[in-house]
């Protein structure tokens, strides 16, 4: 039970291994080898969330290390650098309510994906270990609470969603591969940056203690504060300070070195605003490319139009989710002050991707370019959410990060099943599909409408919990105007019109294509489709029907974290010195 989560990011990594490793005459082994590593993430993921909602009575929250669960801790790197202290990196895991659904998220999104591939026909060993690695890669960025161990996985997931894209995408895959590895590069840069200055910044007070032979019998909270009165006052050596990585330690500011470049004392201006709000601008620009937002989007709909049907999968189900994801994690616990000031633009951000998006979907004539642009639309409600700092809006975020997650596999999915038979996804080009693929007519019913929000399925309740929490939000805190969540429900009306449309245009009328040399090729899905499609639609219909399914682990933490940023944000931005 100790390394269960090391067990969901590794188990992956050594079956890619094992199935690059494999004989070319052994290849057939690769599916079968794939799809056996991703039901026991899967089987991992379900029994770890089993027994986090058991004990999520007595562990929640945000800080201590106490208020996670399954720790697991040990220093993975420790070197003396002079005067510029220790460097102190660890290989730290945990589980909160922040990150446990998106561990459940990624562990179906990739078995979903590996049952998909089965139309990979050319490569398929190194295939399926790029696919295996993504797995790793995604579940240990979730799961990592060490910011450069987060980073790691961070940036090694752009090297085998390269490969994929470029190697088994389309025609101008090459052309969508190298532009998300540029666009997401350039995040991951300026995360990197901020990054450099936390650890300038920051020290682990414990390990510093540790050093200073401090005495061991006084408790944590008494010998934290005894090292940060210590640096408060200097007196102690630069050499014997321990830099830290630790999202643990980064989240409170009495770690931070007075006066040093990201520490509330600090008087230097950058570009005219603080540096810690320069830092968490930084940031936020980073993940919004990853999330995308507009206008950092514009690398999605590229990459998803040329990537194949599975990859297109975990695209918009797991790896948008790390754009938020990182936000909350990083962002918003480290500097609260930020989350306060740019609640405006952020939430403004979310307007804009919510609109624009949708009138792109609207005009767009390609099916697989329609539900990227809705994509970019629906993650526009988890900045909304997220923006408002309130617990309905929080919890709606977080929600529609699971729920779109869900959703858009299977909406991928769908358009995967037709490019099959045709090799084209033109909108235009059908009519009156219905009559030939009834059963492929509905699950494309069920994906549309679940993504258009009508009760009974999950994004439903996740997009009432982001108008909750928006509109409340001028009341509670005074962080987001009205005007903001009004101007967001056209979004609702926007992504109606262009899946209503798309519908009656390819299912409802008489039965044409522009293909008539291929009316025999449109059989209806066939077993392993229908197995994930009705795997997905139960989900989506559970959790909107049950959605405390997903409330009852995420809340609590969700709860604190509104409270923590709300509070330590307002009292560092008042403690900020004056330009």
């Amino acid at each position: 039970m100790k390394f269960l989560l090391s067990a969901s990011i590794f188990i992956p990594i050594v079956g890619a291994l094992i199935v690059a490793l494999l004989p070319k005459s052994e290849e057939k082994w690769a599916r079968s080898l794939s799809l056996i590593v991703a039901s026991i993430q899967t089987i991992i993921s379900v029994y770890v969330l089993i027994l986090f909602q058991k004990n999520s009575s007595t562990q929640n929250g945000l800080f201590p290390v106490e208020a996670f669960q399954f720790v697991e801790q040990y220093n993975w790197v420790l070197i003396r650098l002079g005067s510029l202290g220790i460097l102190k990196i660890e290989y730290f895991l945990g589980l909160d309510g922040l990150n446990a659904s998106m561990m459940l998220l990624t562990a179906i999104v990739m078995f979903v994906a590996v049952m998909a591939s089965w139309e990979i026909q050319h490569k398929i060993r190194a295939y399926y270990s790029l696919l295996l690695l993504t797995s790793g890669s995604v579940m240990g960025c979730f799961l990592a609470l060490d910011f450069f161990l987060f980073y790691v996985f961070f940036e090694f997931m752009l090297i085998p969603m390269y490969f994929l894209i470029g190697i088994w995408g389309g025609e101008r895959k090459e052309y969508a591969s190298i532009k998300f590895f540029i666009y997401t590069l350039l995040g991951s840069i300026l995360i990197l940056i901020v990054m450099i200055g936390l650890y300038i910044s920051a020290i682990d007070p414990l390990e510093t203690a540790n050093l200073l032979d401090m005495p061991a019998v006084e408790s944590q909270e008494r010998r934290i504060i005894g090292i940060q009165t210590m640096i408060g006052q200097n007196l102690i050596p630069k050499e014997r300070l321990v830099h830290t990585f630790s999202f643990i330690h980064l989240g409170d500011p009495g770690n931070f070195i007075p006066y040093s470049f990201l520490s509330l004392q600090n008087p230097n201006y950058v570009m005219g605003i603080h540096p810690r709000l320069f830092a968490f601008l930084l940031l936020l620009v980073g993940f919004l490319i990853k999330l995308p937002a507009v206008p950092l989007h514009t690398w999605l709909p590229d990459a998803h139009v040329e990537a194949p049907t599975p990859i297109s999968v975990v695209l918009a189900g797991i790896l948008l989710k790390i754009g938020g994801y990182g936000l909350l994690r990083v962002g918003y616990l480290i500097f609260p002050e930020g989350a306060i000031h740019f609640a405006k633009l952020i939430g403004f951000l979310g307007v804009v991707a919510i609109i624009y998006a949708g009138l792109n979907a609207l005009g767009s004539k390609n099916l697989k370019k329609m539900i990227a642009y809705s994509s970019i639309s629906h993650m526009g409600f988890v900045l909304l959410g997220i923006a408002s700092l309130t617990h309905e809006g929080m919890n709606g975020a977080v929600f529609q990060m699971f729920s779109h997650g869900l959703i858009s596999s299977m909406l991928f999915l769908l358009s995967g099943v037709l490019y099959v038979r045709t090799k084209d996804l033109t909108i235009v080009h059908y009519s009156g599909l219905f009559q030939k693929m009834p059963l492929y007519a509905g699950f494309v019913a069920v994906a549309f409408f679940a993504s258009i929000g009508l009760p009974g399925f999950s994004s439903f309740v996740a997009e009432v919990f982001v108008f909750l929490g928006a509109f409340s939000s001028n009341a509670l805190n005074g962080l987001l105007p009205a005007a903001l969540p009004i101007f967001a429900t056209l979004g609702l009306v926007i992504s109606a019109a262009y899946y209503l449309w798309c519908y009656q245009r390819m299912f409802l009328r008489k039965f044409w294509t522009f293909y008539h040399d291929k009316i025999n090729s449109f059989s209806d899905v066939s077993l392993l489709e229908k197995s994930l499609l009705i795997l997905l639609t139960c989900l989506i219909v559970l959790y909107g029907i049950y959605p405390n399914l997903h409330f009852s682990i995420t809340s609590d933490t969700l709860s604190k974290l509104v409270e923590s940023v709300s509070v330590n944000g307002l009292r560092n931005y008042h403690v900020l010195p004056l330009k």
